[in-house]
């Protein structure tokens, strides 16, 4: 009899929607539960107070946020926020000091770039317990990766350089390749009208196309540089003859004076990033003018000889202060909460308030984001690039390849010297880390 009862029990408990352990341990909803409901009732009970730090957002993604942590809050009441955003620069100063003095926010919204300091002082906490790796998109989430390990929950990403074309000028689709790419350049280059616009002053526009041709600024241990390389060799001459071969570029152009010649329709391709997207989308009677519906965004092009052109790419990204570790409720809390933030609701959300590419997979491959062309060429493109190293040492690279493009665009075609000049710069600056 007492078996019977105790069966009931279990019966009437699966009837009533109340989650059952599975079989990994793990927390299971009957069905017709909603699994919001469920996650309910297994957080712990008490009012919560969590505090957010935003590193230097602008106004909308400001917006953006305390909008998240609101809607958050209604879904459970018991939790409050205070949503505070920070100078960029003095963020992790302020962060470190909290830290110290036992009061550090519960949650960061910011670069990957802060992880590798923010790990090496022991500040923010391993996420890769609390939440799913496997629902980003990978590039994404190996942008937060450190020695294996994932320091954050991937918000938004991007920052990708991309093809941006004046369809009235180049025409509908993008070029196939670079081949293609450059020949209808040179077709387009006459007057005061150039081909293609760029920034010449700064080496993160030839990243692209050092690892289109299987290149990359670190080996594998992710801090010997490897910019004296057949690859980097090649970027360069691609780049070199971009200006001086094919002609197709300004004699010299910074990154202001490239963007305007692409918004005043002088020049038909422009590399951009994906920051200027709504501003070249902007209309002509805009100020500063777009290009409106005449505007193309894709990829950069694959390289005859190479492979993909690969951008870096970085986001924003959530992370969890090392003292959340410290108290299991706080912890669930936390957990739940990212696991909100990149639920697939909230991410189609900031695709529409924000016109930032999801960081992850179900919410990119929604129609929120293939059926707008724009996003949809933005969001191929992104998914083709690899992380921006965050190390300390990644400074010391680009101040050497900075060097050398500048040499480069200046005239010198002497790509071996180039290289081995970038190389030795980065090692000797790291040596002195």
């Amino acid at each position: 009899m007492s078996l019977l009862i105790a069966l009931l029990a279990v019966i009437a408990a699966c009837a009533d929607g109340n989650p059952t352990p599975a079989p990994d341990g793990s927390q299971s909803v009957a069905s017709g539960a909603p699994a919001s409901d469920a996650a309910t009732s297994t957080l712990p009970q008490g009012d919560v107070s969590l505090t957010l730090w935003i590193e230097e957002g602008d106004d909308d993604s400001v917006r953006y946020m305390q909008g998240l942590a609101d809607a958050y809050t209604a879904e459970h009441p018991n939790v409050s926020f205070e949503v505070i955003n920070k100078d960029v620069d003095a963020l992790p100063d302020e962060f470190e000091a909290a830290s110290a003095a036992g009061d550090p926010p519960e949650l960061l919204l910011a670069g990957a770039e802060r992880a590798g300091p923010f790990t090496s002082a022991d500040l923010i906490l391993p996420v890769e317990t609390i939440v799913d790796r496997q629902r980003f998109i990978p590039a994404a989430a190996d942008a937060i990766t450190l020695d294996g390990t994932l320091w954050g929950a991937p918000l938004w990403f991007g920052n990708q350089l991309m093809l941006y074309w004046n369809k009235e000028l180049a025409g509908e689709t993008a070029p196939a390749d670079s081949d293609e790419w450059v020949a209808k350049a040179r077709e387009l280059t006459k007057g005061d009208q150039v081909g293609i616009a760029f920034n010449q002053n700064e080496s993160f526009w030839l990243v692209p196309f050092l690892g289109g041709f299987g290149g990359s600024v670190f080996a594998e241990d992710g801090v010997t540089p490897t910019l004296d390389s057949e690859a980097m060799r090649k970027a360069l001459e691609f780049f070199h003859d971009l200006k001086f071969t094919d002609k197709v570029t300004p004699l010299d152009a910074d990154y202001r004076e490239a963007d305007e010649l692409f918004r005043e329709g002088r020049a038909a391709y422009s590399i951009n990033g994906d920051w200027a997207l709504d501003a070249y989308a902007a209309s002509a009677d805009a100020d500063p003018p777009g290009l409106g519906d005449d505007l193309g965004v894709g990829p950069l092009p694959s390289l005859v000889g190479g492979a993909d052109a690969k951008p870096f790419i970085a986001g924003s990204f959530l992370m969890a202060s090392t003292a959340v570790g410290d108290d299991p409720d706080l912890e669930a809390y936390v957990a739940d909460f990212l696991d909100f933030a990149t639920s697939k609701e909230q991410q189609t959300q900031l695709v529409d308030d924000l016109r930032r590419l999801p960081a992850t997979v179900e919410a990119i491959g929604d129609p929120v984001v293939t059926g707008d062309r724009l996003l949809a060429g933005a969001a191929e493109a992104a998914q083709k690039g690899v992380p921006q190293p965050t190390n300390l040492e990644t400074r010391c690279v680009f101040d050497a390849m900075d060097t050398g493009v500048r040499e480069m665009f200046a005239g010198s075609d002497d790509f071996a010297a180039l290289s081995a000049a970038m190389q030795s710069s980065a090692q000797s600056c790291i040596d002195r880390l």
